[in-house]
């Protein structure tokens, strides 16, 4: 992958050919994201303007055939590219992403809503023998399946949200292998939401899904910038305690299993800063990486 950078930033017409050419395949338009993203990066909006608007034509055509999800995340990168570049900050990076998760359920309801109500009466259907079986309460049954359709696009549009954070990482971590080996992980394991930010995050994951079908949409969204604080916490943890891989593989393992708990653990972590609190007892100084 660190050739592939080199490649990319070895000049312009380099750069276009990579974003371009990997944006026309639909299985690796992540990595016209993430490449447009690094030039951004390093470079600034000027010199990746005319880069990544080349890669934006297949992009409009694979919305034309049907999929706008292509469009939607190589804009949303490099928005948030753009936030990590004016501000050095993840936190940002996070809380904007929450924004995109917002505009692009507002897109998804107004171009994918054939998409969305067939995957909502596919779910509906599992519910329904769920319920047969378990015997759920009808009222219960009844308002989890009045919010199924927000729900999805929750979902749908989360799952957008992540594939932007994880291009930007993807981007991140080239630029600091080319530029700054090393910073990458030391910024990405400091990366630590404050309670100003993590408690209205949980609350938006608790308790829109109360607040009427529409509202359902935010929970799923909330819940990305917290997953990502809590995958920090864990990779800062093990590094700070000097664990082995083996105990990486477990929390990957726990994020597929525990996602809801790797979310709380950030929030407890933005109250009483766990690295903090470990790095003072043995003595050691802040983690203030760059990428």
């Amino acid at each position: 992958m660190r050739a592939l950078a080199e490649f990319i930033m070895r000049g312009r017409m380099q750069a276009t050919l990579a974003v371009v050419g990997s944006a026309a395949l639909p299985l690796l338009f992540w990595l016209s994201a993430a490449a447009g993203s690094l030039v951004l990066l390093r470079r600034g909006m000027n010199d990746a303007f005319p880069i990544v608007i080349w890669a934006l034509l297949p992009a409009v055509f694979w919305w034309f055939l049907g999929d706008p999800s292509i469009l939607l995340i190589m804009l949303g990168t490099l928005l948030l590219a753009q936030v990590l570049r004016a501000s050095d900050s993840w936190t940002w990076v996070l809380l904007a992403s929450v924004v995109l998760g917002v505009l692009f359920a507002l897109v998804l309801w107004a171009t994918s809503a054939e998409l969305i109500a067939a995957l909502a009466d596919a779910v509906r259907q599992v519910l329904q023998q769920f319920a047969a079986e378990s015997k759920v309460p009808a009222e219960q049954m009844a308002s989890l399946q009045e919010s199924l359709n927000a729900t999805v696009t929750g979902l749908l549009a989360s799952s957008l949200q992540v594939t932007c954070v994880l291009c930007l990482v993807l981007a991140r971590y080239w630029q600091a292998a080319l530029y700054n080996p090393g910073g990458f992980g030391q910024e990405f394991r400091a990366v630590r939401l404050p309670s100003t930010v993590a408690l209205p995050l949980l609350a938006g994951v608790l308790v829109t899904p109360q607040l009427g079908v529409p509202a359902a949409v935010l929970a799923p969204i909330c819940m990305v910038p917290l997953f990502f604080a809590g995958l920090a916490l864990g990779h800062g943890l093990i590094e700070m305690k000097r664990l082995s891989s083996f105990w990486k593989i477990g929390l990957y393992v726990a994020v597929l299993l525990l996602g809801n708990l790797i979310c709380l653990l950030a929030v407890v972590d933005s109250l009483f800063d766990f690295r903090g609190r470990l790095a003072r007892k043995n003595g050691a100084g802040p983690a203030n990486g760059e990428g």
